[in-house]
Formats: C-alpha cells, sequence, structure tokens
C-alpha cells in the first residue's frame, strides 16, 4: 500500500512547481468552501431552501470529497498523481459551471457533488505526492501545503464579501473561481509528475470491498429514507463501513496494529473535521445577526490559521502530534464556548481562540498517518481525509436542523426581527461546543499512551 515514489528526487522532476501546483489547485478547493458559505443566504432566498436543504447541499461537498479520496487512495499508485489531478480539474471546471446555471435544489446537489469530488482528488493525489517529495520532513511539509486551505478561505471569503457588497450575484461568486482553476489546469499539462509503481496491478478484492464502502456512503450522506427504519438509523451502516475499512486494510497490509490505529484514527478525524469545518461553513448563517462581519470573521480565522500551520514545525517537534492535537482540543473548546457566549466585538475574541484551536487538526492527524502507519501509504492519508469530510456529509444537515428548530423555538417563544436569528445560531453554537470537548478526552488517552503507539510502529 505505501506510495514508491523515491526519496531522491528523479532528474527532470521540479518538486518547487509541483508544490506550487498543488498549492494552487487547494486554493481552489478552499475558495469554494469559502464562498458556497458566503452565498448561503442568497441561496435561500432564490430557491427558497430551508436551512436543512441547505445542509444537505453543503452535505454532497463533504460527500463528493471522501468518495475521490478513498477510490484514487487506494489506486494512487496505479494511475498516479497527474491522472488524478486532472480529473480534479475535469471535476472543478464541470461543478463550477453546473452550479451557475443550477435551476433549483436537486441542480445544486448535483454541481456541488461534482466540486467535492474534484475537491478529495486534490487531496487524493497531493497528499502523498507532497509526503513523496519532501520525505525528510513529511508533517512540515504537509502543514505548509494546507497552509493554503485555510489561505484559500481567506482569498474566498474576501472575495465574497467584496462582491456581495458591490452588489455581484452568487452566479458571478462562483464564476471568479474559474481563474484559479484554469491556471492550475495549465500547471498540470506543462510540468513533469513523479512516476510511482504499478507492480502488482489492483488487488481485487480491495477494491471490490472499497466500491461496497462507497456505495455505503453514497446512501448515507444523500436525502433518502432507506435507513430510516434501521435500529440507530445510520450508525449500523456506519459501524459496516469502520470494519471494512478495518478488514481492506488488513488485507493489503496484514497488520492488525494499523488496522486498528487506522480505523481509531478515520473516527477521530471525522469530529475534528466538523469541529473546525462545520462551524466556518455556517459561520454566515450562525454569526449573521451577531452584531459581527462572517466573512471577516472567516477571513481572520483562516488567515490565522495559515499561519499557524506555516510555522508548525517547531510546535510540532517541542509538543509531539499527541500534545499539539491535546491543546487544539482544548483551546477550540474554550474558543467556540466563547462565541456562543459573545456578541459584536468579543466574537472576534473568541473568533482567534478558535482559529488557534482549530489551525492545527487537519495536517497533524494526516501527518501522524504518515509517520505512525506508513504501511498504509497514500490509501491511508486518502481514507483519514476521507473520513473527515463525511463525517461533515453527516452533520452538515444536521446542524442546518439546528438552526431551523432554534428559529422556530424563538419564534414560537415571542423573538422578534434579529434577536430570532440570533436565537438561531446561538442554538448551533451550543452544540457544536461538545465536539471538541470529546476530542480532549480522546487525545488525553492517546497522549498518555502515546509511547505503546510510538514502540509499536516499527514491531
Amino acid at each position: 500500500m505505501t506510495s514508491t515514489v523515491a526519496t531522491t528526487i528523479p532528474e527532470g522532476i521540479n518538486r518547487n512547481r509541483l508544490f506550487i501546483m498543488s498549492c494552487l489547485s487547494l486554493v481552489v478547493t478552499a475558495m469554494t468552501f469559502a464562498i458556497r458559505a458566503g452565498i448561503l443566504t442568497q441561496l435561500n432566498q432564490e430557491f427558497s431552501l430551508s436551512d436543512t436543504q441547505l445542509g444537505w447541499v453543503n452535505g454532497m461537498a463533504f460527500l463528493g470529497f471522501p468518495l475521490a479520496m478513498v477510490i484514487f487512495g487506494f489506486l494512487y499508485n496505479y494511475l498516479g498523481p497527474k491522472l488524478i489531478m486532472i480529473l480534479a480539474f475535469i471535476g472543478h471546471l464541470l461543478g463550477l459551471v453546473l452550479t451557475i446555471t443550477a435551476g433549483g435544489f436537486v441542480g445544486l446537489l448535483v454541481s456541488t457533488f461534482f466540486i467535492g469530488f474534484a475537491n478529495g482528488s486534490v487531496e487524493a493525489a497531493c497528499n502523498p505526492m507532497v509526503a513523496d517529495l519532501y520525505a525528510d520532513d513529511k508533517t512540515k511539509w504537509l502543514n505548509r501545503f494546507h497552509v493554503w486551505f485555510p489561505g484559500g478561505i481567506v482569498i474566498g471569503a474576501l472575495v465574497s464579501k467584496f462582491m456581495t457588497d458591490f452588489g455581484m450575484g452568487w452566479q458571478s461568486q462562483i464564476a471568479i473561481m474559474l481563474v484559479p482553476t484554469l491556471i492550475y489546469g495549465a500547471l498540470i499539462f506543462t510540468t513533469k509528475f513523479p512516476e510511482v509503481s504499478k507492480s502488482g496491478g489492483v488487488h481485487k478484492l480491495g477494491l471490490v470491498l472499497l466500491l461496497v464502502v462507497m456505495a455505503l456512503l453514497a446512501l448515507i450522506g444523500t436525502p433518502n429514507d432507506l435507513f430510516a427504519n434501521l435500529p440507530f438509523g445510520v450508525i449500523l451502516p456506519l459501524i459496516l463501513v469502520l470494519a471494512l475499512v478495518y478488514y481492506i486494510v488488513l488485507v493489503l497490509g496484514g497488520r492488525h496494529r494499523d488496522a486498528f490505529l487506522l480505523t481509531i484514527l478515520m473516527g477521530i478525524m471525522s469530529i475534528t473535521a466538523t469541529s473546525e469545518l462545520g462551524t466556518q461553513q455556517w459561520v454566515e448563517k450562525i454569526l449573521g445577526s451577531s452584531g459581527a462581519s462572517p466573512m471577516v470573521i472567516l477571513a481572520m480565522v483562516t488567515g490565522l490559521m495559515a499561519v499557524g500551520r506555516y510555522f508548525a514545525g517547531p510546535v510540532i517537534h517541542a509538543l509531539n502530534p499527541f500534545g499539539v492535537l491535546l491543546m487544539s482540543a482544548v483551546v477550540t473548546t474554550l474558543g467556540l464556548y466563547l462565541m456562543s457566549q459573545s456578541s459584536g466585538g468579543m466574537v472576534y475574541v473568541s473568533a482567534i481562540l478558535f482559529a488557534i484551536g482549530v489551525c492545527y487538526f487537519w495536517p497533524t492527524m494526516i501527518g501522524l498517518t504518515g509517520e505512525y502507519i506508513p504501511a498504509t501509504g497514500a490509501l491511508g492519508m486518502s481514507l483519514v481525509g476521507a473520513a473527515g469530510m463525511f463525517g461533515l456529509t453527516i452533520w452538515n444537515p444536521v446542524i442546518g436542523g439546528w438552526i431551523d428548530a432554534a428559529r422556530q423555538k424563538a419564534i414560537e417563544t415571542g423573538a422578534q426581527g434579529d434577536s430570532i436569528e440570533v436565537a438561531a445560531g446561538l442554538g448551533a453554537l451550543t452544540k457544536l461546543v461538545y465536539f471538541p470537548v470529546v476530542l480532549i478526552a480522546v487525545f488525553l488517552i492517546l497522549f498518555l499512551f502515546r509511547g505503546k503507539i510510538v514502540a509499536t510502529k516499527d514491531a
């Protein structure tokens, strides 16, 4: 399962150019996230969508993402990063054009799915490629690569705010993303990519099981009633997904230790991603009536995250990945709690704490996978990233439902005007704070037992 790019850079490979191309494609991924967050109210008004329906639209991006990561993570050594990046470029072009021409709820679902699939393809290709190109310091360079997710959100949030303030519609905001998409597409076709070994072909049993996993994820993550009558709803299908992933890793890698640890990290990643991205994706709805500018907050939060990730090396070396994650969970909890209790200028203060807290979640979880389960290679990193995004597929409609329910409760208790939307946003925030609280307990356990995890890495 390991990727097989040589640790010494082959002749003709310009890793700086490849790194720039990777970062630019991640900027597009992030801009789709930020601009979608900024136009939710416009979509709500134009298509008469409830917040629950908007949650399903958001969820399609987070469904397409893990599906792409799962299949391309598995096929990375067979397809190679260049072909996967070409598919990402096509997906972004198709998704953006279909979004601009969408006529309603179904059209938005389909177009957003294509964008999400392209976003996942970028991660599936670039995470292992960057890790191989900078094999001497994977975690540092993966953090630097992931600088451009928050960096791209800053760009997207400011673009969305500027265009909205000047009365430009949501279609124009989507169309602006075609510019960086075409630039990174040109780089794909004019840059030499590293070769990967295709020896051994594709493990047929593993591929079949992955297709089953993808089918289950698609059923769980789309609006349907198939699991409505099952005990615990989607919980049993999710347990089946994790069991299949465990078996896939065991079949391909042969170690229960790797399969168990990867499954645990996938579960954790679903919570870290929801703590970070669930809050950010709904920032316009949650904080729109708080007295603070949601897009300024989003730009500020992600700007701080970009700076923090760029200088991640010394922090990670000082605390080790488990210590960084524990610290992050504590600060995220404090930031979200204060945000749920604040209004006006204090929202910005709590948002700074939130940014510091969530800054290292995503890249450190990916880096930890590469460091402590190296035998899983590209597939391991892709599965952990996919779990994070799929967690958002499940939770986005739920968060939208929390906002709808809190709004309805406020109306029933006699609230009027902006106070209704304030109550709706706070209703969601008070529930979102439980995600990092759970993480504090989980990361404390991992931190205390980190010695045993490290000791079994090469056993």
